[in-house]
């Protein structure tokens, strides 16, 4: 029968958008995704994406961006001066309005960046509510979070600063029909604020006749009680590098030991985020390629096997190897578009698409171990919903693996992501796996 690694089956405390359960998000740079680095230029790419197969367009910030003590020429995103306006460098207020209609007639979601900890120095909030921000106690000055220079530190003791945020996001979901917020470093405001935030914007989604999406960039089940309905996913994005670069010993067992522990640590509906990039990943780590080497392509097929949400950060479907700065004008490499780095992930996200067994949350199937002979370095592993069957074996090693799998489940006839043969299985047959290879079965 196997290991029950991850169960996923239990009644949900949370219910989530019926949307968000098999759904892909698409993390999207708009300075470094064109030349133009505009709304139009996004827009004029919406059904390459949706032929792509994504479902969630998580849209970095696109709000101004502040001026004093700016980094690099360009600035970073994340020093935002005003929370209710766009960047003039993409477009204007109405251009975005467009670019969120255009995606909804494409069967896309939007999700906006919010960054709620702090803003730039040069804020509008800091000319208007000098009161909402915390102060250094040497200086009197407003203080400045981590080494974040060019940014000033909200205040959550304030109840009008509280206020003023709900009242911000509010706005946005009012005036532009996105469908929720990913919530930048969720884990620095108190979970108290969120609690009481987040009832208050599904509550004005549910009159709309919608329905709120929230992904905190947090890990811990906490965050899945009331305000959130994704989290990251960082420990098991962490351990994979660890793997790919040869630092775990038997990282099989490892993987298996620490997923197992999340399956009993999170409430059965949490959806967990998976990724092998995102824009700090890209630019601070270095591309997919860098961290993972010849492993990336395994790594990047396990974040769809396990459960929770699957990510791609733009430029991932070309392939492109080039870390972006992050302060300036850096574009993606397209020159990869429609290889087989493309064709992986729509394969991949056709998969997630049509096999409920891969979807998150109470929708999804249970992960289960199977067993096999080379348990240390193979990790093999199996998703059932109905008839939804999907089955992953993962040589996590730099060597040659000669193995056999023992399931119930490991007979017949199947498919197989990246073959137009059918696949004949047997528990007693030896397979073989190159190192850092992965086989994708389903029917």
């Amino acid at each position: 029968m196997g290991q029950l690694l991850y169960r996923c089956q239990p009644p949900a405390c949370k219910r989530h958008p019926e949307w968000a359960y098999g759904a892909v998000i698409y993390e999207l740079n708009v300075r470094q995704f064109s030349p133009e680095g505009t709304f139009a230029a996004v827009r004029e790419q919406l059904p390459r994406l949706q032929a792509l197969g994504v479902d969630i367009l998580w849209l970095m910030p696109i709000y101004p961006i502040g001026e004093e003590r700016r980094k690099g020429t360009l600035g970073s995103y994340y020093s935002i001066r005003d929370y209710g306006a766009v960047n003039p460098e993409f477009g204007t207020f109405d251009e975005f309005r467009a670019l969120v209609e255009a995606a909804h007639g494409a069967g896309m979601r939007v999700i906006l960046d919010w960054v709620p900890n702090h803003t730039s120095r040069d804020a509008v909030w800091v000319a208007q509510h000098p009161e909402w921000y915390k102060r250094d106690p040497e200086t009197g000055e407003i203080a400045t979070p981590y080494d974040w220079t060019d940014t000033a530190q909200l205040d959550y003791d304030s109840p009008e600063m509280r206020r003023g945020m709900t009242e911000a996001m509010l706005f946005w979901l009012r005036e532009t029909a996105i469908d929720g917020f990913r919530v930048d470093m969720a884990m620095l405001e108190p979970l108290a604020f969120w609690e009481g935030c987040v009832p208050e914007l599904e509550a004005f989604m549910e009159a709309a006749g919608r329905r709120l999406f929230m992904l905190a960039e947090a890990e811990g089940p906490e965050f899945h009680r009331v305000a959130f309905d994704a989290t990251y996913s960082w420990e098991v994005h962490h351990l994979l590098v660890d793997i790919a670069q040869g630092r775990v010993p038997e990282p099989a067992v490892a993987l298996r030991e620490r997923l197992l522990w999340e399956g009993e640590a999170y409430p059965s509906d949490a959806l967990r985020m998976r990724f092998t990039s995102n824009h700090d990943e890209n630019s601070w780590n270095g591309s997919e390629f860098q961290r993972f080497g010849v492993a990336a392509r395994t790594m990047a097929a396990m974040t769809y096997l396990l459960p929770g949400l699957p990510l791609v950060y733009n430029g991932q479907e070309a392939g492109s190897d080039r870390q972006l700065a992050f302060f300036d004008k850096d574009c993606v490499d397209w020159r990869g578009l429609n290889g087989e780095w493309t064709e992986f992930y729509r394969d991949m996200n056709a998969l997630r698409h049509t096999h409920p067994a891969l979807w998150g949350g109470t929708r999804g199937g249970d992960l289960v171990a199977m067993d096999n002979s080379l348990s240390n370095k193979v990790f093999s592993v199996k998703r059932r919903v109905g008839d939804s069957l999907v089955m992953g074996l993962f040589n996590l090693s730099p060597d040659h693996a000669d193995f056999e799998v023992h399931d119930e489940d490991f007979n017949g006839s199947f498919r197989q992501i990246g073959s137009p043969l059918l696949a004949e299985l047997r528990s007693d047959a030896h397979f073989y796996l190159p190192p850092w290879g992965c086989f994708i079965y389903f029917r």
